[in-house]
């Protein structure tokens, strides 16, 4: 242990020292505005440091004894060691903070990690592997692979000497590999969600548009956490919807390599052809659209913002991973929880509101893991 740690300091202060260019490759190869490839840099390093932390303070635990007739003169611990071989399979939307998510833990609990970017960002994933390297890490317990096909990296997931999967992806994907693991092998899957955020008429609504304004479409919506479904009480929509339109305007759209840029390119063009349509099939199906709506290029599309689509369109039910927001009006807080709850995954959801007995009711009835208060997730 004394050894890894040695490593993982050195490698904290080489990306500490490397913020700029590493901030400008993860920016050149997936398109996040450079502003936020810095912070995710630094919080790469961040969590390097929690690592450290980990090792330094985690142990195993005590189980009580004595309790029965079976426990008696007994004692029990338990003790954590290295799982063994880990799989990690990462996302392009965070290109170096994700593998570092992923491969740190691993390293610095003495597992051999073989690792699988997403193919269109590989080069934060390499750079990363060569400064472990560089670090002191054996190449031996570092791997970087690219199958050049879904049946290759099937049969690598499959392989009965894997003994963890981390998995970050689409859900689609993620279940299906899960279901190809060798009998034993752990996992950990992260797929994202459908956080909804809901404003009441006991909201400060300026308070509601900023972070709004940021959280919907911050790296062009291509977070797992995104702000997608906004659900607004029917007496504020309105006032609401002006206050988030003024503001939205004003966000940059554009070259990522621009610091006033908060909407960069999508990671494909396939990807606009696919949110573009879904935002067409909502406003077929009668939805109102309030703002954008259109491709901006081949790459860029537009901050959208649409009123109130039906609960069976895409932009309803599936996580879009663009720069649009659905606004969906309710009468009250029931009624708008009840339309909120009617969608697979929403890990994340948040509450904007002045008065403790909705931020406690929001809490207990809404179908999420994390509740955010007068924040978007």
């Amino acid at each position: 242990i004394p050894k890894r740690i040695e490593i993982l300091k050195k490698f904290k202060k080489k990306i500490e020292e490397n913020i700029d260019d590493l901030a400008k490759l993860a920016t050149s190869e997936g398109g996040k505005p450079i502003t936020d490839s810095i912070i995710e840099i630094k919080r790469g390093a961040e969590g390097v440091e929690s690592c450290i932390e980990v090792l330094k303070s985690e142990s195993g635990n005590v189980i009580p004894m004595n309790i029965n007739e079976a426990s008696k003169n007994r004692i029990a611990f338990t003790q954590l060691e290295p799982i063994g071989v880990v799989l990690a399979i990462s996302a392009f939307n965070h290109p170096f903070n994700l593998i570092i998510h992923q491969v740190i833990p691993a390293v610095a609990t003495g597992c051999p990690v073989i690792v699988k970017p997403a193919e269109d960002t590989p080069l934060s994933c390499i750079k990363i592997l060569d400064m472990l390297y560089e670090c002191g890490v054996p190449k031996n317990m570092c791997y970087f692979v690219m199958p050049d096909s879904l049946e290759l990296a099937t049969k690598l997931v499959s392989d009965s000497r894997i003994d963890f999967l981390s998995f970050i992806g689409s859900s689609k994907v993620g279940w299906f590999l899960r279901s190809k693991l060798s009998p034993g092998v752990r996992c950990s899957l992260e797929h994202g969600g459908m956080a909804p955020t809901f404003i009441t008429k006991n909201s400060d609504l300026d308070l509601c548009a900023s972070s709004i304004a940021r959280g919907g479409f911050y790296h062009a919506g291509q977070v797992c956490v995104s702000v997608q479904r906004v659900f607004v009480e029917k007496s504020v929509s309105e006032e609401y919807l002006e206050k988030l339109i003024n503001l939205v305007k004003k966000v940059e759209v554009g070259d990522p390599f621009n610091a006033k840029t908060v909407v960069g390119p999508i990671i494909r063009k396939k990807e606009v052809e696919r949110i573009d349509n879904w935002v067409n099939e909502s406003l077929k199906n009668g939805s109102s659209l309030i703002h954008g709506g259109k491709k901006i290029s081949d790459v860029l599309y537009d901050k959208t913002i649409i009123l109130n689509p039906n609960v069976d369109d895409k932009v309803s039910k599936l996580e879009i991973f663009g720069p649009v927001i659905t606004v969906n009006e309710f009468q009250n807080l029931d009624e708008g929880i009840e339309k909120a709850n009617n969608v697979d995954v929403s890990f994340q959801a948040s509450i904007f509101t002045n008065r403790i007995d909705e931020i406690l009711k929001f809490y207990q009835e809404i179908n999420a893991s994390s509740v955010f208060h007068n924040d978007h997730t």
